[in-house]
């Protein structure tokens, strides 16, 4: 006896900032729930200002529907890590319903933060400072 496979729908995408990338799913549920990196958002988050970031673009984008969103987080720190998952769930919401485009942009939630360390140049301390200079 052979078991059919339980097919699962949900809406997947990327989001990054800086070096921190996150890979989102959000699957239709009866409330909304997170699971990152196996952990819960309290957990993996607890400082309330980092979880509102992920929160975001649920309450501000107005969403019609509730999803169950499971994340996994790589690289960066957990700032870079919370505003990477925001741009992650936004973009999966615009793969959901793209009439929230207007909202998430205008939120800034579509817009990937390019800024990111600057190199290191030789010659110098770090990336600008350089060694102090004497006449004599």
């Amino acid at each position: 006896m052979t078991t059919k496979p339980t097919i699962h729908k949900y809406f997947e995408a990327v989001g990054r900032r800086k070096t921190a990338i996150a890979r989102v799913r959000l699957f239709p549920a009866t409330k909304t729930g997170f699971e990152i990196n196996g952990k819960s958002l309290e957990i993996y988050f607890p400082v309330k200002e980092m979880q509102m970031n992920v929160t975001d673009p649920f309450t501000n984008g107005k969403a019609a529907e509730k999803f169950h969103v499971t994340a996994k987080l790589t690289g960066g720190g957990i700032s870079a890590q919370s505003e990477a998952l925001r741009h992650g769930i936004s973009r999966a919401l615009l793969v959901y319903d793209i009439e929230l485009r207007g909202k998430l942009k205008k939120l800034g939630y579509l817009k990937r933060d390019p800024r990111a360390k600057e190199r290191r140049k030789f010659g110098f301390k770090k990336a600008r400072k350089s060694p102090q200079w004497s006449k004599r």
